[in-house]
């Protein structure tokens, strides 16, 4: 089977859960005997591993798209669709809400298209009423032009059935691998961190994942012994970015920018405590990674992060610095430590995903 990907930045090793998503996900359908190609937004290649024309399978494909975020999306798609029709593929397989509004086109072309609605990005803060509008189109034209869309979590499928009437979506959730323990330290004692000593927000800088309310809340704990870092960056500087650079500095916070590999296997490693305070989420890979390494967590209780192999007690309402910052100071004062927890990571494996995506295309491709 030929299948054609678009609506994510790119892989191999571009900050993002979309990205993240695709770079486990088609290498395994690929190993199983399909020929997969990626389009990739030619203006994130810098921030790509160098891997070549192929990774681990997968074909690459690099196709312009404008650095700018109203923009960058739609153009690198529609022209990613135009490329795809010249591929003949059995299938495309286009990611998230706002490359979504070109499924109409694609349908025009005689394409069979599957959709991922990986959440409401209408509900990100950074953007405006035009824009938001715009992508609420681009669900909307996704839920009901599609042949097929998947949902990453029960309360996206609950939506579109809600607002479009799309009630056979395919739940298949993001996926997570297990990692094996990193011993090495070096790049901790490089940040002047100590093993078991800090707490860890990862994501991108974006108002969304609420660091800000992080940063805020540990000052309040001020947990003797234990520092604060903050792993990730802003895909589009912004001044919520710089203003969070602001109060991370003023506040003695670890800032890393985006980190990947070995880097990040160091930081997840040995950390005491993952915060993850977002007001908005599909479902997050960064919790569940987390979770891979045993960290004990804390998370906002949107419906998003209520992860079942959680307990009542890791969620705080989002917004609530003076709870999460009690929460802190609970588990960070506990004399049983709660790293490693053990959880049952079973419904997020990546190969059982792959071969359910798969079950999705040759539905699609035998209509």
């Amino acid at each position: 089977m030929k299948i054609v990907v678009t609506g994510t930045r790119g892989i191999p090793g571009i900050q993002g859960g979309v990205e993240t998503h695709c770079q486990q996900l088609y290498p395994r359908i690929a190993a199983m005997g399909h020929d997969v190609t990626v389009m990739r937004r030619s203006c994130y290649l810098a921030e790509a591993d160098d891997c070549g024309p192929d990774y681990r399978g997968v074909h690459l494909r690099d196709i312009f798209a404008p650095r700018f975020k109203s923009l960058e999306a739609v153009v690198h798609t529609f022209l990613a669709v135009i490329k795809a029709k010249s591929l003949h593929p059995d299938v495309l397989h286009i990611h998230a809400v706002g490359p979504s509004l070109l499924v109409p086109f694609a349908k025009m072309l005689g394409l069979k298209v599957v959709v991922t609605n990986h959440g409401p990005d209408y509900d990100r803060q950074k953007w405006g009423a035009l824009a938001k509008r715009v992508l609420r189109l681009g669900e909307k034209w996704g839920s009901r032009r599609a042949d097929a869309v998947i949902v990453i979590s029960q309360p996206i499928a609950d939506s579109l059935a809600a607002n479009y009437g799309r009630r056979n979506t395919d739940l298949i959730y993001n996926g997570v691998e297990t990692p094996a323990p990193c011993p090495e330290t070096d790049y901790l004692e490089s940040l002047g961190l100590t093993p078991g000593h800090y707490v860890i927000g990862l994501g991108r800088l974006v108002p969304e994942k609420r660091f800000d309310d992080l940063v805020k809340a540990f000052r309040k704990a001020a947990p003797d012994g234990y520092k604060l870092v903050i792993a990730g960056e802003a895909d589009h500087p912004d001044e919520y970015s710089r203003s969070l650079h602001r109060l991370c500095d003023e506040n003695g916070v670890v800032r890393t920018g985006f980190i990947k590999g070995e880097r990040l296997r160091q930081v997840m490693s040995h950390a005491a405590l993952f915060v993850l305070p977002s007001s908005h989420e599909g479902l997050p890979i960064s919790l569940l990674e987390a979770m891979s390494y045993g960290l004990d967590v804390l998370t906002s209780d949107i419906p998003a992060n209520r992860i079942a192999q959680l307990e009542e007690d890791d969620f705080f309402a989002v917004g609530d610095t003076d709870t999460l910052a009690r929460k802190i100071t609970e588990r960070l004062s506990s004399a049983t430590p709660r790293t490693p927890r053990a959880y049952d990571l079973s419904p997020y494996d990546w190969q059982t995903i792959a071969e359910k995506t798969l079950a999705v295309y040759r539905r699609v491709a035998a209509k």
